[in-house]
């Protein structure tokens, strides 16, 4: 089959947009494209799939016609893919499959969110779609109570306290401190992490990554046109997805994503890696508990770890075997919702490239890995890059 390679990617800064959707999506495709060497022409793009929510109900139908117009992408089959919070981590992979099964020889891949521009109140509406609607919205529950359930319950049964994610919250504000593009270019300290206003025991604001505006854009290409585009192409060499029940009440743990085990054990056997050759990874930490999961779940950490993970520093920029966000992941970066699975694209594809802003880059990083979420680990997408081929 067809191996699938990263040639171009781009992003606009996450955070609050005067643009509208179509700039954004127009900005994000023009940077993704500039990082094409030479001059990229958009005709030679086969097919696009774009992930949005369309949050807010602004755009529900026909959202990806309306933003490739903008980009000079007429004419070609394009889709908008909707998974929640995972939405452009799924159309990645619609993306990389469209690629691999030899139906088409360059795609695009993207996402995009327009969140700022609701009342607070609809803003909470419009996050809570993603879960459980019956037992769970209707009841009550928001996304940061979910969480909040979430971190509880791994305090009880493992030996690990909101300290533990504080330690998250300051590595990844001190990442995203070094950001040009995140929403949140601010390190902050422990002390003030730990003390921030409540937003559901045990999570405070520290714990919680913002709502962003923002787009993103991932070009992919085939194997045998992939050099026409760059002579430092990033491979896609592992892709796994998966799916779990909705509703935490229907799990049996509360404490591990089930989707993402098994996403990235689909992944990491594509690659014929392990976590332990992870370079650097870009998590989904929605909130902070949310990072300790992933590094227990996607093997970075045992079970029961996460904590001590953190607490260690061991994911920290240059200082463990692997660095976690170095881009600031949503905690700092921003978290526009169909934009952050193709945007944890961009930043892996610049550092694999030895091209991350200043002080972000990671030595030698050869292996990357990103893990995007839908809802509170309904959908999960992982894929796993690398510089050489095979």
């Amino acid at each position: 089959m067809v191996d699938v390679a990263v040639v171009g990617a781009g992003q606009t800064k996450y955070g609050n947009h005067a643009s509208g959707l179509k700039g954004m999506w127009a900005e994000a495709a023009q940077r993704a494209f500039a990082s094409i060497d030479g001059d990229f022409d958009p005709s030679r793009i086969d097919e696009a799939f774009i992930g949005s929510l369309a949050f807010g109900g602004s755009q529900l139908g026909n959202t990806a016609a309306l933003l490739t117009e903008h980009s000079a992408m007429d004419g070609i089959p394009v889709r908008r893919v909707e998974n929640a919070c995972a939405s452009s981590g799924f159309a990645l992979r619609d993306a990389w499959m469209a690629i691999k099964s030899g139906q088409a020889d360059v795609v695009v891949a993207g996402g995009i969110e327009k969140m700022n521009d609701l009342t607070p109140e609809r803003r909470r509406y419009w996050l809570g779609v993603s879960g459980d609607t019956e037992w769970e919205r209707l009841a009550g529950l928001t996304f940061p109570g979910t969480y909040a359930l979430m971190a509880r319950r791994y305090f009880h049964e493992f030996d690990s306290s909101h300290d533990d994610l504080v330690h998250v919250s300051v590595k990844n504000h001190l990442h995203g401190s070094m950001n040009p593009l995140a929403h949140i270019q601010k390190a902050v300290d422990f002390e003030k992490a730990a003390n921030g206003f409540m937003v559901a025991d045990p999570l405070t604001l520290y714990d919680c990554c913002p709502t962003s505006d923002g787009a993103s854009c991932v070009v992919l290409a085939a194997d045998h046109v992939a050099k026409q585009f760059t002579d430092t192409p990033v491979w896609v060499k592992g892709s796994g997805a998966a799916s779990d029940y909705l509703a935490l009440h229907d799990r049996p743990s509360i404490t591990q994503l089930k989707a993402t085990q098994l996403a990235s054990s689909r992944a990491y056997s594509m690659a014929g890696v392990a976590a332990r050759d992870i370079d650097v990874a870009e998590v989904h930490d929605c909130f902070t508990i949310a990072e300790v999961l992933a590094t227990e779940d996607l093997g970075f950490a045992n079970r029961g770890e996460g904590g001590q993970f953190a607490r260690e520093g061991r994911g920290v920029l240059n200082q463990g075997d692997v660095t976690v966000n170095s881009s600031g992941g949503l905690k700092s970066k921003g978290h526009p919702l169909g934009a952050t699975g193709t945007g944890q694209v961009v930043e892996v594809f610049k550092q694999l490239r030895n091209q991350a802003d200043g002080k972000r880059q990671v030595d030698d990083a050869e292996t990357g890995l990103t893990h995007n979420v839908g809802g509170s680990g309904a959908t999960c997408a992982v894929h796993v890059f690398g510089r050489e081929r095979s």
